[in-house]
């Protein structure tokens, strides 16, 4: 029997298929009459949203997030997006599928990627903020986790590598930023760099990205300021006016207090920074739900963090 695989669902319109998937979301709610299972199916080819309308509180007890599942269903298509209505569900045994058919990873060519990052280091002006990156970044065991940690759970980057991506995308832009603006280069594209490595600590994933401890009680914002902190110490007469402002970076990141930010953004970097971390975050984010949906459709699925669709035509 031929594998079937989310990116060719679209090629089975209003039949049935027997396939295997791995649940990255699941929610039991309650509709008008009564509960039904709302999940997000993936494999290493995409995702696809999946409904169980009949005993959806019974199938829900029977298997997790994270877990790979059997499941007989009907391909459909709503409001012009591809879905599955499932009537049969099993949770898969570890003999019956190999673990990387369903793992997302990044397209990109992750040493590509790394070549820009270090290249990017190597290109720094200030010694000590150079040394900073260096021990961080030639930490193998460190940078083995680094390069293949998501950079979030559900938004942007959610998958294998999405952390390397995104944080090299983020150093390009203000990389490019810095021909631009009066702004201290060296500073922001270390900050561009550091900004997210306290997601190493803060994930944890396998076939799913889920909060450490640590990641919910502390925060990759307080984790990487911490990371950093301990690290420039080591660095003989560090500048503790520097630090201070390379810590600032990462504590502000995230630009407003609503958004989890530690600090609002005090310096011209800092702002910079933020607002080239949202803007590779948010594009990303709309590329990947406007992707996920058929080439004929005309809308994106449902945005929830912002609240809205994308018109795709």
């Amino acid at each position: 029997m031929e594998k079937i695989v989310v990116k060719n669902l679209g090629d089975l319109l209003n039949q049935e298929i027997v396939s295997y998937f791995l649940v990255a979301q699941k929610e039991l709610r309650e509709g008008q009459k009564d509960f039904y299972l709302r999940m997000q199916f993936n494999d290493n080819t995409g995702s696809v949203a999946a409904n169980i309308w009949n005993n959806a509180k019974s199938f829900s007890e029977k298997f997790e997030e994270g877990d790979v599942v059997k499941v007989k269903a009907v391909v459909i298509s709503y409001k012009g997006q591809v879905q599955l209505t499932v009537n049969k569900l099993k949770k898969a045994e570890a003999e019956e599928y190999d673990l990387s058919d369903f793992v997302m990873s990044t397209q990109k060519d992750t040493t590509e990627l790394s070549d820009k990052l270090f290249s990017l280091i190597d290109g720094l002006k200030n010694e000590y903020l150079k040394q900073l990156m260096k021990i961080i970044f030639e930490n193998k065991e460190f940078y083995t986790k680094f390069a293949n940690c998501p950079a979030a759970k559900t938004w942007h980057h959610n998958y294998i590598g999405g952390l390397l991506e995104h944080t090299v995308a983020v150093a390009r832009i203000c990389e490019f930023s810095a021909k631009l603006y009066n702004v201290d280069k060296d500073l922001l594209i270390c900050g561009a760099l550091l900004h997210d490595i306290g997601k190493v600590q803060e994930y944890n994933y396998k076939t799913s990205i889920e909060f450490s401890n640590i990641g919910r009680l502390i925060g990759h914002l307080s984790l990487g300021d911490q990371i950093v902190y301990e690290t420039a110490k080591q660095i003989n007469a560090f500048p503790d006016d520097l630090l201070m402002k390379v810590r600032h970076l990462i504590l502000a990141h995230h630009g407003e207090y609503e958004k989890a930010s530690v600090r609002l953004p005090q310096t011209l970097e800092a702002t910079l920074l933020h607002h080239a971390d949202n803007l590779d975050a948010q594009t990303t984010g709309v590329l990947q739900l406007v992707e996920a949906v058929s080439a004929d459709a005309e809308w994106s699925d449902f945005d929830k963090l912002n609240n809205r669709y994308y018109y795709r035509k």
